[in-house]
């Protein structure tokens, strides 16, 4: 258990004058003006172990990604980047410089993996031969950006057990091959997660949802034995894992590991380790021309001209119902329009509750539905950066439909930020930035109506936990050595506390927010990241 912990001198949100913050039991115990007598003002007597002056710096509550795939992010972030490539040729030219650095050149019989490319606007489609060109017979496996399609060598299929004319493997294709990619020791992936975890924790998270494709009820068991004291994960369960939770009688917000949050016997939510939603991936992505839509895709012709529906409605609603019956949410991946339509329809038919993961392309009558339905738009603000350029293409004329975050808070839903890290850093100043700006690398923003306020991208970044910190919540915070709601972020912005800078130019804010500098994330009151 820790002990009790006093920030002293922190500016918190929607509160007047500098207040300190008591912290005990792995609580918010006290909230109360700075220099008062903590003992007097509640009532109640404690001993302060520590007391750490912030200085006037803003303690707000610390932020989820409410969308990861931590193994994967763990070992991307030690493999070759590809994302700058522009052509198979370009990206040819990064393996072979790759294959050269001892940094990413693998060991013998091992393939060299990188991740990041989008070849859905290069003049020529990936083939494997272009990477035999480069590669010979060592084994070369690149991930797409959106981890729908993988791209192989000859060698690199044969490592990874599939036979392809072209190389270029694509959704079905794809996945069953996909774990053996992270076939690594556990005790290997494992100091990889935890090195990944500390990263996150310097950018002010305190916990993520976790949706690897793996059975993470086992994983993350593994992990508390090994004693995790990382991030809080809630841990998702895919369906060919659905079982085993259901036969424990797991629900969502459950802890894996009862009692074992840093020794505060805990329930629900607030375990450090704890069950998640169950996650369905109903259809592809835009950069793989998968996304299933209500139109065709230009130029594209046979049965997939619409995209790929991966899990039809007469499979998806009674896997809904089972999983709702056993108390878990659901997690539903939906990114074309007719995609996010048949989800939506899926929780009226199951009467499930949970979320639309992404809700990238929408139909205006199906905003709505959201509302109604009381599901979530769990959705990744910086995939709107890396899909403007496409979307024109792959999408025409339907531009102003995508990523409608503005128009969903408008309608009364409920909005969850994430990352679906790897396929966007677990930054959420990243999110937080695409979602008020709409611009990223000094560009024009994107539609800029869809922009929603920085309160408001806060509040979607923190759980549903009040901004003005309040006693009872957990002691997981965030302390911030610049100020977001000192810099000014356009039109939209929310009156008070510095929160509106109308005049600010975005492509400026949006730098100065993913620049944000964190100065101590605490978990359950105890430091996970410590820079003041």
């Amino acid at each position: 258990m820790t002990a009790p912990l006093l920030l002293a001198n922190a500016l918190l949100t929607g509160r007047e004058g500098l207040y300190d913050v008591l912290l005990d039991a792995g609580r918010v115990a006290a909230v109360v003006p700075a220099g008062s007598d903590v003992e007097v003002a509640t009532g109640v007597r404690t001993r302060v172990a520590e007391r750490v002056d912030v200085a006037g710096r803003r303690v707000i509550p610390g932020l989820w990604d409410m969308h990861t795939h931590m193994t994967q992010w763990a070992m991307v972030r030690r493999r070759l980047d590809v994302s700058a490539a522009t052509s198979a040729e370009h990206a040819a030219r990064l393996v072979r410089a790759g294959l050269d650095d001892p940094a990413y050149a693998p060991a013998p019989g091992l393939p060299l993996v990188g991740f990041g490319f989008r070849w859905a606007a290069w003049p020529q489609e990936p083939t494997a031969a272009v990477l035999d060109a480069v590669a010979g017979e060592v084994p070369v496996v690149l991930l797409s950006g959106d981890l729908h399609t993988a791209w192989a060598s000859t060698a690199g299929m044969r490592y990874l057990g599939v036979e392809h004319p072209t190389g270029l493997l694509r959704e079905e294709e794809w996945m069953p091959a996909s774990p053996r990619l992270v076939a690594l020791p556990d005790d290997v992936t494992d100091a990889l997660v935890v090195d990944a975890a500390a990263a996150a924790a310097a950018r002010g998270v305190v916990g993520v949802v976790d949706l690897e494709v793996a059975d993470n009820l086992a994983v993350w068991r593994r992990r508390a034995t090994a004693g995790w004291e990382g991030l809080r994960v809630r841990a998702g369960v895919w369906e060919q894992y659905l079982d085993a939770v259901l036969t424990e009688g797991l629900r969502t917000g459950d802890p894996l590991v009862p009692g074992a949050a840093h020794g505060v016997p805990r329930a629900g939510s607030d375990a450090l380790l704890a069950q998640g939603p169950l996650k369905v991936i109903s259809d592809g992505s835009l950069n793989t021309l998968t996304a299933f839509c209500f139109d065709p895709y230009p130029g594209v012709t046979g049965q997939d001209a619409h995209g790929v529906l991966n899990v039809a409605p007469d499979h998806l609603v009674p896997l809904m119902t089972r999983a709702h019956q056993g108390g878990l949410r659901c997690a539903i991946h939906a990114i074309g329009d007719h995609a996010n339509a048949l989800a939506l329809d899926a929780f009226a038919a199951s009467g499930a509750r949970g979320s639309v993961e992404h809700a990238q392309l929408l139909r205006w009558e199906d905003v709505e539905r959201f509302a109604a339905l009381g599901v979530v738009a769990s959705v990744q603000p910086e995939h709107a950066m890396d899909d403007r350029d496409l979307t024109p293409h792959l999408w025409p004329g339907r531009d102003e439909r995508t990523f409608p975050l503005a128009s969903l808070l408008r309608a009364g839903v409920t909005l969850q930020l994430g990352s679906d890290a790897p396929v966007a850093p677990l930054d959420p100043w990243q999110a937080v930035a695409s979602a008020t700006t709409r611009s990223r690398d000094g560009r024009e923003p994107w539609h800029p109506e869809q922009r929603i306020d920085l309160v408001a991208a806060l509040e979607a970044s923190v759980d549903g936990l009040p901004l003005a910190l309040a006693p009872g919540m957990p002691a997981d915070l965030a302390v911030l050595d610049t100020d977001p709601l000192a810099v000014g972020h356009g039109e939209g912005g929310r009156d008070g506390d510095g929160g509106r800078g109308g005049a600010a130019d975005p492509r400026e804010v949006a730098t100065a927010l993913r620049s944000t500098v964190v100065g101590a994330t605490l978990v359950a009151g105890r430091f996970t990241h410590r820079a003041l």
